[in-house]
């Protein structure tokens, strides 16, 4: 007798993360929604579609992302295609995704710089929001580039995608703004022993002993990649929020930004390029 869809469900470990887990990973391997299977919980499941589903749902037993599984994350009311190359875009990133466009909107930005853009969940997001815009999204590596390609591809916007390290294949342009969510987890931190970040590439997550190496380098070379008054956004760690402030002002930004994500927690830093014709601040 073929198993049912609620005696398939009932094989997931107890708890709500863990039907909700379950549903969509059933839901995967059915290539239906989760709310068709509330609806018809007791239906027939065949042998192969059972077989894909207990075989993610021992993957995801084992620790591996949701996210992976499916190989697919919704980001900022878009869907993005995910894989081990990219970290899993997170409603935490949400924030400079919607600092950038407010930036946008009420200073006329009409050419932004994603660096490190991973899975694109950022630069494509700001692409659809902004058609008029010029985007550019740098990557250190091509796999991932070729994700955030294909995610651009997928939503029908234009997006200028480069490899390369961090402001390597910009020399000498210059952007209105420029956004990034860099590495910024310090390198003994635990939680890189824990859930989905065991998973994640750790060149995307990674940012030295005290997780603030590429900040710094990001923060001192922006000046020369921004136009007379141009906006850095970054983000970053719940507890760095003050040394990226005084990595700013340090550097030359006014205007600064300190912005908390949908759990309250400090998530983004940036600031406007000042100029000798900047006003005091």
């Amino acid at each position: 007798m073929s198993p049912t869809v609620r005696g398939l469900l009932h094989e997931a470990a107890a708890g709500p993360d863990a039907r909700r887990e379950a549903q969509l990973l059933l839901a995967h391997a059915l290539g239906v929604s989760r709310s068709w299977l509330i609806a018809h919980d007791d239906a027939p499941v065949d042998a192969a579609a059972a077989g894909e589903y207990r075989d993610l749902l021992s993957r995801r037993k084992a620790g591996e992302p949701v996210a992976y599984l499916l190989g697919r994350r919704e980001f900022h009311g878009l869907e993005f295609r995910v894989g081990p190359d990219v970290l899993i875009p997170r409603p935490d990133t949400e924030t400079l995704v919607d600092a950038a466009l407010g930036l946008a909107a009420a200073h006329g930005c009409r050419s932004i710089l994603d660096l490190g853009t991973g899975s694109g969940c950022v630069a494509v997001s700001l692409a659809h929001e902004l058609p008029g815009a010029h985007v550019c999204a740098v990557d250190a590596s091509g796999a991932a580039l070729r994700v955030a390609r294909g995610n651009a591809a997928a939503h029908g916007v234009d997006v200028e995608f480069l490899e390369g390290s961090w402001f390597g294949p910009v020399v000498g342009r210059r952007f209105d703004m420029i956004v990034s969510n860099p590495p910024y987890v310090a390198s003994g931190d635990p939680h890189l022993l824990e859930g989905d970040l065991r998973f994640e590439p750790a060149a995307a997550l990674v940012g030295g002993r005290d997780g603030l190496e590429a900040i710094r380098a990001l923060v001192a070379d922006a000046p020369a990649h921004l136009r007379a008054g141009g906006w850095l956004l970054l983000e970053h760690g719940y507890d760095q929020a003050g040394a990226c402030r005084d990595l700013l002002a340090a550097t030359g930004f006014g205007s600064l930004l300190a912005l908390r994500d949908l759990a309250g927690l400090p998530r983004v830093a940036g600031g406007a390029l000042l100029t000798p014709d900047s006003p005091a601040r």
